[in-house]
């Protein structure tokens, strides 16, 4: 399947129109176009460009225009395509036009600014985050890098890392959960999947963007030891394995100053620290200044246009001019900008001049498969699961599960393939102007019934609950869909399911004891009905084919093998929250929350974060709470042992042990490493872990290497990290809770750089 996601078939497809603007450049220039020699680095053929650059041409590079609100302004380009930004490239000297979409779910459209453009949607990151398997990152990041070149997009708004520190968070469902090491890993291969493409791909929110509540306006504050080890780990890590062309600074403060003007962040850790050489864009709207900004380390203000004032145009050419913002500065923001454009491979293979053929149907069993790795079985009492064909009437409750499967809102939102059976407008609310509710046109009745041609089945909205209970007392089999929408701009006020549908999943349940409930949500739910229920699911935004992998799941055609990203409360008094929160007093306010509302004039408030760097499971361990389910938590139709665990120190941490499938099905399983340091206080974390497929009987041995910056404290005073001396307790488990096999190694004092 890899061959349909590579570029070079779109090249192929393009033919003669894609004749490569760095070409004609270069007969016209064969002398001075040092930058099209590829024999030079990035940085090199990108400091030749801005050498040869006229300071109109570089004005053009450090903006971007917001399609909806640009068409018509002055200086504004005549081609703009209904998307997320454009930045207006510089033909003679080969730099293409950068035009951007969102996001990491797919090529979006969110309110089809596009009439009929549609695009395959994988499911939700978190099931993406689920799999555990990186591959599956990267195969979805390529498939839609493919779609976004075949459209005509090279950017890519994908690659979000921020951690859900915040169980409520609005977009929680579209990151990778709350460990820094596994957000890490599986964004990095997401970004290099769409990169693959040749296009550019982002990072996103940096830094430390954890709450949708007064996103535009809260001050994120947290000592920076605990950021390194924590959200700033996850971002590191993504950029290692992914090498993102741009970062996207985000809009909340962070430690007193706006993330994108905010020095120590842009300069001092990714420039300096980490050695980044891409460029830095703006959240669309996330501007506050033009000098300070700029000297900070922001090389492009995106949608400007969204921005209270327009900063970096005439007044950064101004502030040029008078040496404010220096004019070696403000050529590094051209050339970072290039540097992405180059060493993402765009600027020598840029998009084909008119869309190209895209294959659906392989994209979608892309989709599909993510679904189906992403699914974890929560609760399988009596061996419920899988499924047998045998039921002769099948109940489907709830969820609009006849047509088609929950997705997720705000900026991610892909309008699928296959069309929309159900969108409701948002009446009020931050997100009303650019999120709908919608589903995907996969219907999980339809797959059920396909799997089932001998069944009578049947479908009931739940919404009347002693409707759906009667409905259920004359089934064979009832299969609940449970729903919980999420979108950007706005948390959720609750973790309980929403309009009633936890007392109808009790009294469906006391009517028939052959209840299954499927949650589709964008994060952890309240279940007081669990132990009525003999089997659940977490199926998330199950994307483009998300029926089809649900009923697979539920009927035995693939063995669930997704473990938990995100830690499951089992009240919502256990989770952390910032505090002060603020929540009554801005919940519901557009410029506290909504991009380009004039949001940097409403009063701002401080979040303080509890749990410093101590997120999600870790916090409930140090705290001796027992959740809902754990992190790593999830269930197969086998099971797996461990045994003969060797674990060795030094310099680094090692450990080797055998993993067999003790059962009856070949599976998949996610073994975990988590390693306690010897310092006082300190709590297990996630240290590796790897996904493997076993056929029944067989065991493979499997070593794991310890991420060592997971085994380290920060240390602010030198700016690096320090491992200490000492014994360090090392665990193999299936989840954050259940450790099977321990061990220990001393390991060496270390000091090393980030």
């Amino acid at each position: 399947m890899r061959a349909i996601l590579t570029p070079k078939r779109f090249l192929l497809l393009a033919g003669a129109a894609c004749v490569s603007l760095s070409a004609a450049a270069s007969a016209e220039q064969p002398e001075q176009a040092s930058w099209l020699n590829r024999k030079l680095g990035a940085e090199a053929r990108a400091d030749a460009l801005v050498r040869a650059m006229t300071m109109d041409e570089k004005m053009q590079i450090i903006r971007t225009w917001f399609p909806p609100k640009a068409q018509g302004m002055p200086g504004a380009p005549d081609d703009l395509i209904p998307s997320a930004g454009e930045m207006v490239g510089v033909p003679r000297l080969g730099i293409p036009t950068l035009r951007e979409s969102d996001a990491s779910l797919g090529v979006a459209n969110q309110i089809e600014q596009r009439k009929g453009d549609t695009a395959t949607a994988l499911p939700a990151s978190l099931a993406t985050a689920a799999s555990f398997d990186p591959e599956i990152a990267y195969q979805g990041g390529a498939m839609i890098g493919a779609e976004a070149r075949a459209k005509r997009f090279n950017v890519l708004l994908a690659g979000g890392v921020n951690l859900t520190r915040d169980p409520w968070g609005g977009r929680d469902f579209e990151y990778l959960g709350e460990d820094p090491l596994l957000t890490g890993v599986m964004g990095g291969a997401h970004i290099r999947g769409v990169q693959s493409n040749h296009i550019v791909s982002t990072i996103k929110h940096f830094a430390f963007n954890a709450q949708e509540t007064g996103r535009m306006i809260v001050d994120a504050r947290l000592d920076w030891a605990a950021l390194h080890e924590s959200d700033l780990l996850a971002f590191k890590l993504g950029i290692e394995g992914g090498h993102p062309g741009s970062v996207m600074c985000s809009y909340n403060l962070v430690n007193g100053d706006w993330a994108c003007q905010n020095k120590t962040l842009l300069t001092d850790i990714l420039r300096g620290q980490w050695g980044y050489k891409g460029w830095v864009m703006s959240d669309w709207g996330a501007v506050h200044s033009t000098a300070k900004a700029a000297n900070a380390g922001l090389d492009q203000d995106s949608g400007a246009e969204l921005d209270r004032e327009d900063f970096f145009r005439e007044r950064l050419k101004a502030a040029v001019a008078s040496g404010e913002v220096p004019k070696a500065r403000f050529d590094d923001m051209v050339r970072n900008v290039l540097t992405g454009v180059i060493e993402t491979g765009l600027y020598d293979d840029p998009v084909p001049a008119t869309n190209q053929p895209i294959d659906t149907d392989a994209h979608a069993r892309v989709a599909q498969k993510a679904a189906e790795e992403g699914i974890v079985l929560l609760r399988n009492a009596g061996g419920m699961l899988p499924l047998a064909a045998t039921a002769k009437r099948i109940l489907v409750i709830g969820g609009h599960a006849d047509v088609g499967v929950l997705s997720g809102g705000g900026s991610s939102q892909v309008r699928s393939t296959g069309g929309v059976p159900v969108e409701i407008p948002l009446k009020s609310g931050p997100a009303a102007s650019f999120a709908r509710t919608t589903w995907h046109n996969s219907s999980p009745m339809r797959a059920v019934q396909a799997l089932n041609s001998g069944a009578h089945v049947s479908y009931v909205d739940g919404t009347d609950t002693a409707a759906a209970a009667a409905a259920a007392k004359a089934a064979d089999l009832v299969l609940v869909f449970a729903t919980q929408w999420r979108t950007e701009a706005e948390d959720v006020t609750t973790l309980a399911l929403p309009d009633n549908q936890d007392a109808m999943i009790a009294a469906v349940a006391a009517a028939n004891p052959h209840t299954v409930v499927i949650v589709e949500s964008g994060g952890p739910v309240l279940m007081p009905w669990l132990d009525k229920v003999p089997a659940v699911l977490a199926a998330w935004y199950p994307g483009q084919r998300g029926g089809e992998a649900i009923a697979n799941i539920l009927f035995g055609k693939v063995n669930p093998s997704g473990r938990l990203p995100i830690t499951f409360p089992a009240s919502d008094r256990q989770a952390p929250r910032p505090q002060p929160l603020g929540l009554d007093r801005i919940a519901n306010d557009d410029a506290a929350s909504n991009a380009g509302s004039a949001g940097g004039e409403a009063q701002g408030f401080t979040a303080d974060y509890p749990e410093g760097a101590d997120v999600g499971y870790r916090w409930y361990a140090k705290r001796a709470q027992r959740p809902l389910f754990p992190f790593g938590f999830g269930l197969s139709y086998t099971h797996f042992r461990y045994a003969n665990l060797k674990v060795s120190g030094g310099a680094a941490l090692t450990v080797s042990f055998d993993v067999t499938n003790a059962g009856p099905r070949s599976g998949a399983d996610v073994p975990q490493l988590y390693v306690t340091p010897p310092t006082g206080g300190t709590v297990a974390r996630l240290s590796g872990f790897q996904r493997i497929e076993l056929q029944p009987g067989e065991t493979r041995h499997v070593t794991l290497n310890a991420e060592r910056r997971t085994l380290a404290a920060w240390d602010e005073a030198s700016k690096g990290w320090h491992l200490a001396a000492g014994s360090y307790r090392a665990a193999i488990g299936h989840d954050a809770l259940d450790l099977v096999l321990t061990g220990s190694a001393t390991l060496a004092d270390q000091r090393f750089e980030p």
